[in-house]
Formats: structure tokens, sequence, C-alpha cells
């Protein structure tokens, strides 16, 4: 059975159990900071499974997209590790449990009709307080003997819902191992026993400081299963390990004919057909290579393969040669990987050849390490891995080479403290929020009228501690990055909405209301034109980051309010000032264009044929809107929109930032306020101009009481025209003036120098013993100075204690033999650093506190 057939097979089966099918979601998780990729298939409905938002359907079943980094080292070196992997799952939110589900996995896995695998050779894992799974499983014919109680059959991450699970696990017989079930009692790794499916029973909500045993039933169970499409494909395909299934296999193939070495199970082959499938799936989806995050983790990819490619005798680019073999195994599968595939060869390429030159670099250190110190200490080999991309394997065969030592326990110790790190700098994972019951319960319907209207007379419905629901409003809730509207509820102010899991939308009103009551609800009008202003925008910019940067470009999240909107999206590297102002352009000419905005509602499949968007990570029902803008911009989207672009009035970016691993953010203004607006969000700009105005009058104030007779230039702010184009011309504004006043700053110490110098005998009738005190003088002055004056004295020893910015340095000259005596002892006092020779040494601190002691120790010597 091939990988696709496998695929079918699995959909068509849970389709015909009332399942709703869907699509996997991106690789790259949307509005989820737990999670550098998707990981699992339950990863992307979490929201579903945790109450927080109304499910499609109550079945669900999905092949999900995942990529998994924590244990890249194995890779190649067992059957079934893989970065990549695809998730088969089925799922059920609050409706069938665990007779039905070890039903479906049993029908599945052992009928003709479907995978026929023979039930003698399954083996059943399940939990010693579950025995109602195992009587399940006992139900449908498995022997005693192949059920196994194992403790850890108990699936809890954290705060949330948790249950215990049952693992289904394929025997290929005593050839592969001949010590039986104790391997899977005792968790050994073993080639005889493939674990190919789990269930996890989603029964009790648990709670930190509580012990199992009182965890307390969730008002909805579910039901979360996962099972490995490689995994199945090795069974079903009848070959050694996964690598030799129909979803590696083509793409060893292709390496041998380039490498033109024969593959017999080497680990070179596996890691390099493992990695490039991750890179074209990944790039595919939209990630980038960066030096931090995921973008981190495709890099580190790419250069692992590229090194086995050497070991396999290729020495230049190779591994767009191989996405071809990914596309023929993917592409019929996932139509973006055909879409993208050339934008993802020039990607890998472009990286290809970066490493190379890179990796010249970092032989010529190794080298050089090699030679100088006979050792390859914890911190060279981590250098050279984090900075140069030099694979340990690679470090080790030049360690080996010229027989010295490596630190490989020392390097894996800095690598855990940096995969530490990149784990804290995101937030905790937890694994899903604790389900609210009564929300979970409250199933009556309430029907959302703002589309139609912006008032109405409503009635109350349900009073919740936290809100009310009335039976039908015009007011919109928090969801898709639109924030909830505005309003009144009898004169009171709504202060905000909120999508319950089923449906309904909770107002939040500091004013007590009865079930049944009568209540005006009134949007507020303006506050909501403003909103739709900037979410038609949104749809506008999105369009004009495709057109302008590439079909790759996706939305990765938005944050769309009367005020502004922001939208951020996935590219490769830094828009240039360019980009941004086409980009900018093109908005403004389709607000220009007076375009109608027309919404709809149709079926996604539907809505999919006419070309409209869908937003990785969002899932969709059967029926979907659609907003469309002219045939420009189609997407499907739920909020509130401009009847027409010319609505808009005006649009204006403000700021471009990057905020993560390849991932960008806009935020642009529109309507009328649109200057002011951005006025005020570039506010710190306009601060720093000032405070720069400040210190240049300042500084020519002191310049004229010199006598400085130069012509200043006289600056002046730019004035806003309602364009990026103004940003630019702050930021260059701000640089000109930091520059004009350096200038100054430049030529004001030589003037003051130059008044010093001519001031060298009063410096001497002012010495503090050995000691002459300075102000603001650079260092090279200060040497010079020193040098001179003490060709003028009769003392053994001269020393200079100079502030400037509030930071001090000290200088000694003598020709007693001690002057890095002197320095060592001041470093002490002032917590400082420095050196020298013995006749002349300087050293400094910024610890302008210890500027008293300083002087009274240094008037002593």
């Amino acid at each position: 059975m091939s990988g696709d057939e496998i695929r079918k097979t699995w959909l068509n089966f849970f389709q015909g159990k009332g399942h709703k099918i869907e699509a996997s979601a991106s690789l790259i998780p949307h509005d989820d900071p737990t999670l550098l990729w998707i990981n699992a298939g339950i990863s992307p409905l979490k929201k579903f499974f945790d109450g927080s938002q109304v499910p499609p359907a109550k079945r669900l079943a999905n092949i999900q997209k995942c990529i998994r980094t924590n244990d890249i080292e194995n890779v190649g070196k067992t059957a079934r590790h893989h970065t990549f992997f695809e998730m088969l799952g089925n799922f059920s939110i609050g409706d069938y449990f665990k007779v039905e589900a070890i039903n479906f996995a049993f029908e599945l896995l052992t009928s003709k009709n479907y995978y026929a695998l023979p039930v003698e050779r399954l083996y059943i894992t399940y939990s010693p307080i579950d025995l109602e799974t195992k009587k399940a499983w006992l139900d449908l014919g498995i022997k005693e003997t192949h059920l196994i109680a194992v403790e850890d059959n108990y699936w809890e991450i954290g705060e949330g819902p948790s249950g215990p699970n049952t693992e289904i696990f394929y025997d290929r017989g005593s050839s592969y191992d001949p010590r039986g079930i104790i391997l899977i009692e005792e968790d050994l790794d073993n080639e005889r026993y493939i674990e190919l499916w789990n269930i996890v029973f989603s029964q009790y909500n648990a709670k930190k400081g509580v012990p199992r045993s009182e965890y307390e039933e969730l008002p909805s169970k579910n039901i979360d299963t996962g099972a490995g499409l490689e995994r199945f494909a090795c069974i079903l395909q009848n070959v050694e390990t996964n690598f030799e299934t129909d979803q590696f296999f083509p793409i060893i193939k292709k390496l041998e004919k380039i490498s033109q070495i024969p593959y017999q199970g080497q680990s070179s082959y596996k890691i390099i057909a493992d990695h490039v499938k991750t890179l074209v799936m990944a790039i595919s989806d939209g990630a980038v290579l960066s030096n931090e995050g995921r973008g981190y983790v495709l890099r580190r990819l790419l250069r692992r393969a590229l090194k086995h490619g050497r070991e396999l005798g290729i020495e230049g680019p190779f591994l767009t040669q191989l996405t071809a073999e990914v596309v023929k195994i993917m592409g019929g599968w996932y139509e973006n990987v055909k879409t993208n595939i050339t934008f993802v060869n020039q990607v890998i390429q472009a990286e290809e050849l970066k490493f190379l030159e890179t990796l010249a670099v970092g032989e010529a250190l190794i080298s050089k390490i090699v030679r100088e110190k006979k050792t390859l200490t914890k911190q060279d080999s981590f250098l050279l891995f984090d900075t140069y991309g030099f694979p340990l394997e690679l470090q080790e065969e030049y360690a080996n080479e010229h027989q010295i030592k490596i630190d490989k326990e020392g390097f894996y110790e800095l690598l855990e403290a940096q995969k530490e790190l990149s784990r804290k700098s995101r937030k905790e994972a937890v694994s899903m929020a604790i389900q609210d019951e009564a929300y979970l319960k409250f199933k009556e319907k309430s029907l959302f009228v703002g589309y139609q209207t912006l008032t109405t007379t409503s009635k109350v419905i349900k009073v919740f501690q936290e809100g009310v629901v009335f039976d039908k409003t015009p007011f919109y809730a928090t969801s898709g990055g639109q924030v909830a509207d505005q309003g009144t509820a009898d004169g009171y102010p709504v202060l905000d909405v909120i999508a319950l899991p089923n449906g309904q939308n909770l107002h939040l009103i500091e004013q007590e209301f009865k079930i049944g009551q009568m209540v005006e609800l009134i949007v507020d009008a303006n506050n909501r034109q403003n909103i739709m202003k900037n979410h038609t925008a949104t749809h506008l910019l999105h369009k004009a980051l495709k057109d302008v940067l590439g079909k790759h470009v996706n939305q990765q999240g938005s944050y769309v309010s009367a005020e502004l909107l922001r939208f951020d999206f996935n590219h490769y590297q830094n828009l240039t000032a360019t980009e941004i102002l086409t980009i900018e352009n093109k908005v403004k000419a389709q607000i220009a264009k007076q375009l109608a905005v027309e919404t709809f509602f149709t079926t996604y499949e539907k809505a999919i044929n006419l070309g409209a968007v869908a937003l990785f990570g969002e899932k969709y029902g059967a029926e979907v809107r659609v907003v469309n803008i002219n045939n420009e911009s189609l997407e499907l989207c739920g909020g509130t929109h401009v009847k027409n672009t010319k609505e808009i009035n005006s649009f204006l970016i403000s700021s471009v930032s990057s905020i993560g691993s390849g991932i960008f953010r806009i935020e642009a203004f529109t309507g009328e306020k649109s200057l002011k607006n951005f006025k005020k969000r570039n506010q710190g700009i306009y601060e720093e101009i000032n405070s720069l105005f400040k210190k240049r009058d300042l500084l020519i104030a002191e310049l004229k009481h010199l006598d400085y007779n130069k012509e200043v230039k006289v600056l002046i702010t730019p004035e806003l025209k309602g364009s990026y184009q103004d940003v630019l011309h702050l930021h260059s504004f701000v640089d000109q003036l930091s520059r004009d006043n350096k200038v100054l700053e430049r030529e004001l110490t030589q003037l003051k120098e130059k008044e010093l110098l001519a001031k060298k005998a009063d410096l001497l009738k002012e010495k503090r013993n050995n000691l002459i005190l300075t102000k603001d003088l650079e260092s090279n002055t200060l040497r010079g100075l020193l040098f001179e004056l003490y060709d003028k004295i009769k003392s053994d020893t001269l020393l200079i204690l100079n502030t400037k910015d509030e930071k001090i340095t000290y200088l000694v000259k003598t020709n007693q033999k001690n002057a890095k005596q002197i320095i060592k002892r001041l470093n002490e006092i002032s917590g400082g650093s420095g050196g020298g020779r013995d006749d002349f040494a300087t050293g400094g601190t910024s610890n302008y506190k210890k500027l008293s002691e300083l002087i009274k120790v240094m008037e002593t010597i």
C-alpha cells in the first residue's frame, strides 16, 4: 500500500464514520507562542479541546504535517526517527469515547477493507487504572497475553485535560528480537514491536497539587489519537526501515546517482533524505533560514545534510537536485509543495553557497586551533558549531586526523544550555486551558446580526458572573485579530465582547441584567467604521505583500482596532525601503480606485476553488464567509468591512519590524486621523530629535564661547506628508543630526584641547604632588600631554586623571619601573581595567563614585 493509499484509506474510513476531514495546518504555528513547530496532530486543534473555540464538528480527522527536532542527532541512526513526519489523527470533542474509539482503531487496522493487519500481530498497552479500556480490547478478541498494563500510560502536561491512553504495537517477529513483550513492558529500544497508534482518553481536569485519583471529570470528554504515517508505510510495504518506504526511498535512489556510491543502509543517505524533505516542506509553508528559532533549526538541518554529502564524496551544492523527488512524493497531497518549489530551490541554493563559504572560514579556524592549542575545548567546539556552522562530526574528523582531543561532553553541555535558553524564550507550554464547564454546557442559540444592523432590542437569555448573553446581538466579539465592538446596553457601556465555545457572544457590562429582560443594544458606529477601514486595509495589505514579495507570503497574525492595524507575515529577508514604499503605494492605489467590497457565504470547497485565501491555522466550518474586494483580494473572513475602498480614505505605514525568525510586522493607520496617529506612534523619534537639537544648541553655545567662527548649518525637521517615506526621512534626519552633533563635539574637543595645551604652565602650577587633573580630553591628547609635561618636571613620576562623560581615565609615567603596579592598584580601587609597560601605563573605570577616592590615593603617589 503506497503512502497516498494509506492517507486516503485513513481519511475515507473516518469520513465514513461521520468525521469532518480537516486539512493539515501549516508547520508554522498560528498564534501559538508555546510551539516552535506544529509537532502533533492535536496542536492546531487545542483551542477546540479546551473549549475556547467552537469546533467545526464534534468528530474530526486529519493528516497533520509535523516537525520535531529535539533529537536530530538520532536521525539516521535508528529506523524511525525523523524531523518531518505526518501524523494521522481522529478526534472526538464531547462525542464518542473509549469503546467507540477502540472499535474504530481495531476495524481500521484489521479489516480486509482497510489495512488488513493480522490480529495476532497486535499488542496493546493500557493504564492499570483503566480497566474499561482493557475490557474493550478483550471484547474485540485481543488475547489477554497481548494486553500489557503500563504505569506510564497516562497523558498529562501541566494543568488542563488529561487521561489514560492505550498504545497499539505491531509485532514484526522474533527474528528482529527474541526477547518478547519484555521489550514493551520495560520500554526497551527495539526493532521488533513498532508503535503504530496512540489513543488518548481526555477524561479529567489535571490540577496542580491535586492527586491524580482526585482529578475532576471533564464536562466534555474527548478523544485525541495519533498514528505515524511513515510507520504504517514501513509495515504495509514490508521493508526494513521507514527510509526504504516510498516516502524516502526515491530521494535515496536519486542521491545514489549523484554520489555514485551504492546505498547499503548508510546513515548519511538517511540523514540527507530526511533533512531535505523537512527543508522542502517547511520552506513551502513559509519558514525561512536564519540564526534564531525555527530558522536556525532549518539552517542546521541544511548544513548537516551538506556535511553528510561530503561523506558521500559530494563536495559542492547538491540538495536542489533532490527537491524534485520530494515534490513527487509529497506534491500530490500538498499542493503548496508544487507551487512553491521554485522559491524553495532559490532559498536552499543560496544557503548552500553561503554555508560552503562559511565552511572554508571554519576550516581555516579549526586548523589554526589545532596548530596552536593541540586540543579542542568545549568553547572552541561550540564556537565552530554555533557561529561557523561547523558540525561536530566534521570537527571529530579533524581531531582524529591530527590526533588531538575534543571535549564532546562539554560541547553537549553548552548545546543543552542553549536549547534551554531557547525553550525559556518561548512561553511555558501548557497543553490546554482548563475547560469552563458552565460555558461548555450553555448551548442556547444567540444570533449575530452585526453585519446587517448596529442597533437592536434583544432579550437576555443567560447571565454569567462575567457577563450577559442575548438572543441576538449587533456586537462583534474579538475574533480573527479584530477587536470587539464598543457601544452600550440600555445606556451602560459594553466593556468587551467575548466569543463563547458554542458560538454565542458574551457581553461584559458593569450593570446587572435579568434573564428575559429586554435590552436596547447600540454599537458605536464611528468606532465600528474605523475598525472596518482597518480590516479592509489589512486585506489589501496582504494582497500587496504577496504581489511585491512573492506568493510564499502568508499571514502569521493580525490585530485590527479602531486606531490601527498590525499585520504579521513570513518572509526570508528584511524588506527594503523600496519594497515597503511599493507595498504602501499599491494599497493606496486600490483605495483610490474606489473598489466595491462584497461579502457572501458559500461552502469551503467552493471558496477555495474561487481562489479565496484561507489562513493557515484557522479551522473553517462547512459554510464560510468570503470577503471579495473587486476580485483583487479574496479571503475567508468573518470580520466587518467597508462597502467600498474609498471609505478607507488614506493608508500610512508607520513601522516595519522583525518580531521573530523570518516573521515581520507592519503597523499602519487609515482614515482621516492617520497623520495624527502616525505622529503619536512615532513620538519616540520626535523626542529623540528634540533631545538631539537640545544637545546641538548646547554644543553651539560652548563653541561660540571659545570663539568658534565656522558657520553652523540650519537643520529643519521634515514635515509629514502621509507616506512611509516620512518614516524614512525622519530616521535619516536623526542620523544626520547625530552625525552633525558628533562633528561639533569633535571640534569642541579640539578647541578645548588647544586651549588647554596653551595653558600647560597653569596645569603644572595646579599639580597636586605628582597628580594633574584634567577634563573632557581624548585619550591621544592625554598621552601626548603626559609625555610633554613629564619632560618639564623634575619628579620621577607624573600622573594624570581625566574625567569625561562620567568616565574616569588615569595615566602614569615613571622611571621607577612600577607603572603597571600603580595602575593595578588604581584598578583594584575603582573596579576598572588597564595595563601597560613598566614606565608607562593607563587604566580607566565607569564607576564615577570612586572619583574622590582615586584622587586621594593618586595625590600620595
